[in-house]
């Protein structure tokens, strides 16, 4: 299949009280993309000047948690106005590998994108996922980071759920694009690394838990999240949807495992209980 013209792509990343290893990580994809608009979360400290020196770099500070959701959509909206069809996504821990994105373009200069909402390549976390054999596939959901999206799929699909604010927004996004007729179009021989924190697994009699160590406001909005990406797509995709809002064994793993248990725990509870209230949008509490 002859090759298209050279396909441009801009680039977003969503910064939150970054570290020195997360303002370098730029650096491993800003080569390959066009313009790059780094969204700045964080409240009371502006980090303009820690970033690269790069005239691609747009930096749009925001002086508050407005939320990946958000910085996201507005990254898609600074990439439509400047003319671009495609956009990366990136979150501030994760990193390219040197061809990774020579070969996401040559995949999006070579297929008919028409249906494609996602070029993904494989990410390499510490989860235990295996990795497919087939070159390309459709998975059922990715993370959000290292993702090339479609952005004229995207603006047909409303963009993301602002009001998830940050975790479930991936979730809900590719439910909502597969509910659509869109696929992700993976590319397994590529892989990125993506550092999700301090992951492990342990086994009891054969049961095995996974312990993520996400912080206890996570938890909340974990908790809270999935049950309204359960009542949207229920209907849709019975069997996934209820996997989401099974908690059991995440809770069990917290309550063996992991540290700070009694406000993990609490914020399941809160989470559960803004969900019933109608809660949504940031983390309503100061614990």
């Amino acid at each position: 299949m002859a090759r298209k013209k050279e396909v441009k792509i801009a680039g977003v990343v969503t910064l939150y009280n970054p570290t020195d290893k997360d303002i370098e990580n730029i650096n491993s994809y800003i080569d390959d993309i066009e313009k790059l608009y780094v969204i700045d979360n964080t409240e009371g400290q502006d980090n303009k000047k820690r970033l690269p020196k790069n005239k691609k770099i747009d930096y749009i500070f925001k002086n508050e948690n407005v939320g990946v959701a958000k910085a996201l959509n507005m990254g898609a909206e600074y990439a439509l106005k400047d003319g671009y069809k495609y956009l990366l996504t990136m979150d501030q821990d994760t990193t390219f590998k040197k061809g990774v994105m020579d070969k996401l373009k040559e995949v999006i200069e070579k297929s008919d994108m028409k249906d494609v909402a996602i070029v993904t390549p494989w990410h390499n976390t510490k989860l235990m996922d295996k990795k497919p054999t087939e070159e390309y596939d459709d998975p059922h959901d990715v993370m959000t980071s290292g993702n090339i999206l479609n952005l004229e799929i995207l603006k047909k699909l409303g963009g993301f759920k602002e009001w998830l604010f940050i975790d479930g927004i991936d979730i809900e996004y590719c439910l909502n694009l597969h509910q659509h007729g869109y696929k992700i179009l993976r590319v397994n021989s590529v892989e990125i690394d993506h550092n999700l924190g301090d992951i492990f697994y342990k086994k009891i009699r054969r049961r095995l838990f996974l312990c993520t160590n996400h912080a206890p406001f996570r938890r909340y909005y974990i908790m809270r999240n999935y049950h309204y990406i359960f009542d949207i797509y229920k209907d849709y995709d019975p069997g996934y949807c209820y996997s989401l809002i099974s908690q059991k064994h995440n809770m069990i793993g917290v309550l063996l495992f992991e540290k700070q248990k009694y406000q993990k725990i609490k914020n399941y509870i809160l989470g559960l209980r803004d969900y019933k209230k109608g809660v949504k949008g940031k983390y309503p509490y100061n614990n």
